[in-house]
């Protein structure tokens, strides 16, 4: 600044700093010829595998040389840096008790099984049985039942005077009283054609206990059917051949039990029919007289072919559930190749 304080204008500069980043070709040459001399038997640090460094040239060079000589040892005493390799890091080896360790961890991880999986196909083998002996039930409480039933061959006639005609009828009352939701006067209102009440008090009672257990098995079907329905989503997405497994499971035991139902039934249908509402019914609601209308309508004949069509029914899908999730060589085979590291389940 002059003595008189006023500051002088800016003027631009004659030439440009030389900026470490800022090389011409002569520097460059330099450079790459001191990287050179650094990397000599006498340079005091080397490039490293794994990261990028710095290499100094020795300064004592070219303390005799011109004026250019001088410019490039200058210029080779700046510190050159060794960019590392993109894939150095795969060329250094872990230590062979981290290969050891790694490779029980992959191993226990892939003879460990998950449980859920599990869970599911135990839920799929004990809701089976009940799912589909619910579904049999519902078959039978249908007016194509009693349609059937009331036209076939060899059916007993009513003795009190009601004909086909009449108990496709009153049936049918009984039948949508069990499905719907109206409460006893349903049944209590009817009339038969003398204008009297077509049930007793009684029967109505009995109805209403009947439609009170229906109701709480339909439900309970319901909710079992929609659980086996998540399981067997999870299962064809998360474990192979589960499905299969679950249902063919649930297929055993659904055999045995009908197996074994059907043989008490046939060495005592009277007697299985008996014990079954004495099981499910309070004593003295269930009895009634020959002229009720219960019994004109729904007579034993009734009850022994729907106890035949429900064991049939039951026995055959589970039978046909049975030979197609049964464990075939091929079958055996996919499970083992969808279990190989790098693949995933396709088939059940």
């Amino acid at each position: 600044m002059p003595a008189d304080g006023i500051p002088e204008p800016m003027r631009p500069a004659t030439r440009m700093p030389k900026l470490p980043a800022d090389s011409d070709p002569e520097s460059a040459d330099s450079a790459q010829a001191g990287a050179a001399r650094a990397s000599g038997p006498g340079a005091a640090t080397a490039p490293s595998a794994t990261q990028g460094t710095y290499a100094t040239a020795p300064a004592s060079a070219g303390n005799n040389a011109g004026p250019a000589k001088a410019e490039a040892v200058d210029a080779g005493t700046e510190d050159v840096y060794v960019e590392q390799s993109p894939t150095s890091m795969l060329q250094v080896r872990p230590p062979q008790e981290e290969v050891d360790r790694r490779l029980a961890a992959r191993q226990q991880a892939a003879n460990t099984k998950p449980v859920l999986p599990r869970v599911f196909q135990v839920l799929l083998a004990v809701f089976y049985p009940v799912v589909l002996l619910v579904l049999a039930i519902r078959l039978v409480t249908t007016n194509a039942f009693l349609w059937i039933e009331y036209h076939r061959p060899g059916f007993p006639v009513d003795s009190f005077g009601f004909s086909t005609d009449d108990r496709l009828t009153y049936g049918s009352y009984t039948v949508d009283y069990l499905l719907n939701f109206a409460g006893r006067r349903y049944l209590g209102d009817l009339v038969n054609p003398q204008g009297t009440p077509l049930f007793l008090e009684r029967e109505v009672a009995h109805m209403a206990d009947v439609k009170s257990l229906i109701d709480f098995a339909f439900l309970l079907g319901l909710v079992l059917a929609i659980v086996m329905v998540i399981g067997i989503i999870y299962l064809s997405r998360r474990s192979t051949g589960g499905v299969r497994r679950g249902l063919f499971a649930g297929s055993i035991v659904t055999l045995v039990l009908i197996i074994g139902l059907g043989v008490l039934a046939f060495m005592g249908w009277e007697t299985f029919f008996t014990d079954f509402h004495r099981i499910f019914f309070a004593n003295g609601t269930w009895t009634f007289y020959t002229d009720d209308t219960l019994i004109r309508l729904f007579p034993s004949q009734f009850w022994s072919d729907a106890g035949i069509f429900i064991g049939a029914f039951v026995l055959v899908v589970s039978s046909l559930t049975l030979a197609f999730t049964w464990p075939t060589k091929d079958r055996r085979q996919a499970v083992v190749r969808a279990k190989r590291p790098g693949r995933r389940a396709a088939a059940q």
